[in-house]
Order: C-alpha cells, then sequence, then structure tokens
C-alpha cells in the first residue's frame, strides 16, 4: 500500500489517504519519495479549476524527488538506489508524431502525474521510467524539486522559441515561476526586464538577475517600456489586461504564457497585423527539454528558493499557496 494525503472532492482538505498499485509494471519504478514540490497546478486540480480535468479522490505532487526502490524487467536506464525526479508528465505513447519529435508533452495518451491517477504527496509513487530523470549530484533536492515544473515549464520557451543573449526578455509576475524564469533568462545572457504589479520584489528580483524593473501599475513607468522587449513570459494566474503586456513587445515581438490565467485575450487584430507581434502558449516540454533543463540549471546553478515543510502538513502548504504567500516555492519533505 502507498500512503499519501488525498484531495477527496473538489476544494475540500487533504485527507490521509492510502491505495493499492497493483503489480509493477514491465517499464515502471516504483520511487520512495523524499521531497515533493508544491505546484500552484495543484491548487487548480484541487479545485477543479480545468471543469472535469481532476478526478476525485486524488493525491497531488508532480515536482517529485525521491530514490529508486524497484524497477520492472524493462527498465535498463535507471538502477535501485537512484535519484530521480518525476514532473507533470509521468508516460506517454512514444509512439504518435508528437512523442517520435520529442514533444512529449503534446501526446494525446500523456499521463499526467497526478490526474486520473496520484502523485507526490505520498510516501512512494510509481511511474513510467521514461519519466523518472535522474537529478544532477551538484543540485539540493529540495532546491530542484521545483524545477520538474516550474523549472521546466519556464526554461522550455527559452529554448524552444530561440532566445538568445541579443534579446531582451521581460518576465511578468516574481512568484514561483517568474524567479526562475528571470534565472534561467539572465543565464541564457539576456537583458531581463521583472514586471510586477509593486515595488516591493525589486532587490530580489535584482538578485535572481533582473536587470530592470517596471511596475505594471505604474502607467509612466509602462509607458516608457512601451515596445522594449522581444519576448514577454508570463507567469501570472490571474487575471490580466493583456494589452498592456502586448505593447511592451517590440515588432515581431512574443508574448509567451506559462502561467494558467483566467479570461481571454481580447488584443486588436490590426496591432497583430502592423507590428507582427504573436502571443502563443508554452505548457511543461517534451524529455529532452527535461534533461537540457537539468543540465543547464546544473552548470549554471539555477535553483528554486524554497521553504520546507513536512509532508503532514500539506495543507498549510496548499493554503499558503493559496494566499501567495509562498517565498517563492514550498517543497514536502518525508
Amino acid at each position: 500500500m502507498i500512503n499519501g494525503y488525498a484531495a477527496m472532492s473538489q476544494g475540500g482538505r487533504l485527507e490521509k489517504f492510502s491505495y493499492d498499485p497493483g503489480r509493477l509494471r514491465e517499464c515502471e519504478v516504483e520511487v520512495k519519495i523524499t521531497h515533493c514540490g508544491v505546484c500552484h497546478s495543484d491548487l487548480h486540480l484541487i479545485n477543479d479549476f480545468w471543469k472535469g480535468y481532476s478526478t476525485f479522490p486524488f493525491i497531488p505532487g508532480h515536482e517529485i524527488i525521491g530514490n529508486v526502490t524497484a524497477a520492472g524487467k524493462n527498465v535498463s536506464s535507471l538502477k535501485i538506489g537512484d535519484r530521480v525526479g518525476i514532473g507533470w508528465q509521468a508516460g506517454s505513447c512514444m509512439n504518435c508524431e508528437w512523442c517520435l519529435s520529442g514533444r512529449h508533452h503534446l501526446c494525446k495518451s500523456k499521463v499526467v502525474t497526478c490526474v486520473g491517477r496520484h502523485g507526490g504527496f505520498a510516501g512512494s509513487i510509481r511511474a513510467d521510467h521514461n519519466f523518472a530523470y535522474l537529478i544532477p549530484e551538484n543540485l539540493d533536492s529540495e532546491n530542484a524539486a521545483p524545477l520538474l515544473c516550474a523549472g521546466l515549464t519556464v526554461f522550455s520557451p527559452l529554448k524552444n522559441h530561440g532566445v538568445t543573449a541579443l534579446d531582451k526578455v521581460g518576465v511578468v509576475g516574481i512568484g514561483g515561476l517568474g524567479h526562475l524564469a528571470i534565472q534561467f533568462a539572465a543565464k541564457f545572457g539576456c537583458r531581463v526586464t521583472a514586471i510586477s504589479t509593486s515595488g516591493e520584489k525589486e532587490n530580489e528580483a535584482r538578485n535572481f538577475g533582473a536587470s530592470d524593473f517596471v511596475v505594471s501599475s505604474d502607467k509612466a513607468m509602462m509607458a516608457k517600456s512601451v515596445e522594449s522587449l522581444d519576448y514577454i513570459i508570463s507567469t501570472i494566474a490571474v487575471k490580466a489586461d493583456w494589452n498592456l503586456y502586448f505593447n511592451l513587445l517590440r515588432p515581431n515581438g512574443k508574448l509567451i504564457i506559462v502561467g494558467a490565467a483566467p479570461g481571454n485575450f481580447e488584443i486588436p487584430v490590426t496591432a497583430v497585423i502592423r507590428t507582427q507581434k504573436s502571443i502563443c502558449g508554452s505548457a511543461t516540454g517534451g524529455r529532452n527539454d527535461m534533461r537540457e533543463m537539468f543540465d543547464f540549471a546544473s552548470k549554471n546553478n539555477i535553483v528554486a528558493r524554497t521553504e520546507s515543510l513536512p509532508m503532514c502538513e500539506a495543507n498549510s502548504a496548499i493554503a499558503k499557496v493559496n494566499e501567495n504567500k509562498a517565498r517563492y516555492r514550498i517543497v514536502l519533505k518525508n
């Protein structure tokens, strides 16, 4: 039996929960969990933000690090005792056009770590070995756990959109995703502008690598920043006036949405045509993206700023995330 903390119904508190994982599959590994980050998407799943996507009961958690304790007979890439990480995705078909091109996260048959199955707020977990990644030795588990979702989410668009050191990158929202986006973009060599609703995080944003800081509620600051950025990565999960950020882009610029914000875009069509700007989304990344992200983070000392709580305080952790009091990522520890 695997023991953990599950959401039994929409919006409910997590409760102690046990389940039988059944027989270990030939392609699976079982991992004894030592650390699991708390992501805003866990809160979305608990609240069924995506309407019908969540299935109850389920154990949240998809920024998981632990040690392999068992491996199926077809597993050759990992061995007992290996320290591995499991992120948002725990499996895919491996045969469709998306998987064969390295974009496993777009596979229609992808397995999400805690949708229709149980995640990492638990003692152990099972996953397809193809989606269990070795963690670089120089990265501490607590600070590396959030890289499995938050880190991959902000690294992938930088890599896949061909961002270079010549580009000026804006990061909207200086939270769990944003503080990592600043670090990655700065280490790409970009001039980074941190964009926040208030000035209270300016010093920390600059310490993460931001060269400039803009308060989005300050009309004068925003006006001075019009057409100054090549890329903007939006990490916020609240409703926004997207025109404000769209106007900060230079011609051919891209507004890349990675935060699950509610609402719709209302961008003038003529503005899109005239400036050739674009809006796109980015959802986590494929297996190669994950490996490259960890390699890049390891070489450039990119880690999450974390605070830890024992696994038994999972409800307190969820409450802090809900109240926007996490600085910057909470990690549960067994």
